[in-house]
């Protein structure tokens, strides 16, 4: 075994893998830890009263939303600049530091709360999620090259800290936010950023070579599967060749790109500033940038499909059928993303968030198990790091440590002083974390279904997703029926919402990336992969500017109405991609 083998990170093993998995772990963790503490909040603070012992900053939902869909809809286009830098010039694992660094200085920049702050803060959080999104994964598929066996246990003990970050960040920076102030919320996000940073560069020892030189050729194993012969990589070139780049593919990916970036700009800035690049194109009462955007979907959907024709009848056939997985994302993730924006401002406003007595003492007995447990089991993890990494990174487990300490301290903080009151009132924040918490309670379920004989079809997934998200929706219209301005409803109908939404997402979410390595050929997976983000980076935008028409519609129609949109249109969509199973199997030829 030669030293930069890829077996000696398995000399140091954590539960089974190498312990390098659990620098990344926590990396992650930390992470999304900052990104969700932060993403519960903004929409919640912009709208919030500016009265009051904790004043936000009052504005509409509608200019919240456009504001946030931009952000969102941004951080899915980033990473796909920021994993071209990393290929060419940083590396992996300078590109990762990179990314964190900008993120802690964005979060910083928020705590600090001035509108030049606020918009500085998220594009720094764009452009670090950039360097960061893409390369983290990178490194753990690196790591595994020849482990290829265990490249599954490793990117689900990963998501495992994906989820255990978002579910931490959401609780303790929501908790802080609403209960002391933003600033702290704001800032907590930045602080465990910074120091998660920190953890991952003290690291180094553990990684070798990997991640640290741009690699020659950009290797994609966990897109690939492992066995594709030299035969198949040498057909996808020979096809690659058949159907080059023209001139004019290019010049549309180019005007495309221009239009579709300057309508994310100024569809926020249009409400919030007044400033109107596309007026000129307005048709009626059809705003001109929306005339705009749809002529830029209509060129790249021409180039999309021209492209294809040019293809053989098999690739052609393929491609058409991801093209058409890709379009019901859209619709999936327009009503799933109802959570960082309608969702907060309906928990708000509209539920029933106050327990005395015996009702305050349950729900904080069941919030410290919901919260400790998880925390334990953490915390054993890094223990077991610490024990067997210690002499190796003395100082990124000490940061570690540190981290934990800290944490450990907010949760006794926020237990203690939610068992010493009268009245218990839940946070907003706190509905956010039940999406976290029913992924790890329902991931292994539907991780044994989907391997087992009774494994659904893709279309059959991607209808009973929608279908069952919207269901989510659908008692959240039934809970609010007849609700007026001033009444409150049950968090149980939003506590059974997220159950739902959860469900549909656990079964339609994780087949997309799946079946972009199955569907297309390996030298086109990087332009499918970056029209993958680009249909949920859309769902996103769309979400938040719908969520954003909460307080219209409701003022028009009815709290109730708005949540139908979003159980009608989910439950169309599924019924349609499930009639098209069977043009979908010809489609596929064979890959399931």
């Amino acid at each position: 075994m030669t030293e930069n083998s890829t077996d000696q990170y398995f000399k140091n093993n954590v539960l089974g893998h190498p312990a390098g998995l659990f620098v990344l772990f926590f990396t992650e963790m930390w992470e999304r830890f900052s990104f969700y503490g932060m993403r519960v909040l903004l929409v919640n603070f912009l709208t919030f009263t500016v009265i009051g012992s904790n004043p936000g900053w009052g504005w509409s939902a509608e200019n919240a939303g456009a504001l946030f869909g931009t952000y969102a809809m941004l951080l899915y286009i980033t990473p796909i600049i920021g994993g071209i830098i990393a290929d060419k010039i940083t590396g992996y694992r300078w590109a990762v530091v990179i990314g964190s660094l900008i993120m802690a200085s964005g979060h910083a920049c928020m705590a600090i709360e001035t509108e030049f702050t606020l918009y500085l803060g998220l594009g720094l959080l764009v452009i670090g999620t950039g360097f960061f999104k893409p390369n983290i994964t990178s490194i753990i598929s690196e790591m595994y090259k020849h482990n290829e066996e265990k490249k599954d246990g490793a990117y689900t003990i990963f998501y495992m800290g994906v989820n255990a970050g978002a579910f931490f960040g959401m609780m303790l920076c929501g908790y802080l936010a609403e209960k002391i102030g933003w600033s702290y919320g704001f800032g907590l996000a930045g602080i465990f950023m910074l120091l998660g940073t920190l953890q991952f560069w003290l690291s180094g020892n553990l990684f070798g070579d990997i991640g640290k030189k741009p690699a020659k050729i950009h290797e994609m194993e966990d897109l690939q599967d492992a066995d594709n012969s030299m035969a198949e990589i040498t057909q996808d070139k020979e096809i690659e060749k058949q159907n080059p780049f023209t001139t004019l593919d290019k010049i549309l990916i180019g005007v495309s790109s221009i239009i579709g970036l300057e309508y994310a700009i100024n569809d926020p800035m249009s409400k919030i500033a007044g400033i109107d690049m596309f007026s000129y194109f307005q048709i009626g009462q059809f705003e001109g940038q929306y005339v705009a955007v749809l002529v830029a979907l209509g060129l790249f959907l021409f180039l999309v499909i021209s492209r294809i024709l040019r293809y053989t009848a098999i690739v052609r056939d393929r491609m058409l059928a991801f093209i058409i997985f890709a379009f019901f994302t859209v619709f999936f993730w327009l009503s799933f993303e109802q959570g960082a924006s309608s969702l907060v401002l309906f928990a708000r406003d509209n539920v029933d968030r106050v327990l005395t007595g015996e009702s305050a003492l349950i729900f904080n007995i069941v919030n410290a198990l919901l919260t400790v447990i998880p925390l334990l089991i953490i915390t054993y993890v890094l223990y077991d790091l610490w024990r067997k990494t210690f002499k190796i990174i003395p100082y990124s487990n000490i940061v570690l440590a540190i981290c934990f300490l800290c944490m450990w301290g907010i949760v006794v903080w926020m237990l203690n002083r939610e068992f010493s009151a009268d009245v218990s009132e839940i946070t907003v924040s706190w509905f956010s974390i039940l999406n976290s918490f029913f992924i790890i309670v329902f991931a292994s379920f539907f991780s044994k279904w989907f391997e087992s004989k009774y494994n659904p079809s893709a279309a059959a997934k991607y209808a009973l997703g929608l279908i069952i998200m919207a269901i989510g929706f659908g008692l959240l219209a039934f809970g609010a029926y007849g609700v007026h301005e001033g009444v409150k409803v049950s968090m149980i109908w939003l506590i059974l919402a997220y159950l739902f939404h959860t469900l549909g997402e656990l079964c339609l979410s994780p087949v997309g990336l799946s079946y972009v390595s199955k569907l297309v050929p390996a030298r086109m997976i990087a332009l499918m992969f970056g029209m993958w983000y680009l249909a949920i980076a859309i769902g996103n935008k769309l979400a938040a500017v719908l969520g954003g028409q909460i307080e219209n519609i409701t003022k028009q129609y009815s709290l109730s109405t708005f949540f139908l949109i979003f159980t009608i249109v989910p439950i169309t969509a599924g019924l349609v991609i499930f009639a098209l199973n069977p043009m979908l199997k010809k489609l596929m030829h064979g890959v399931r």
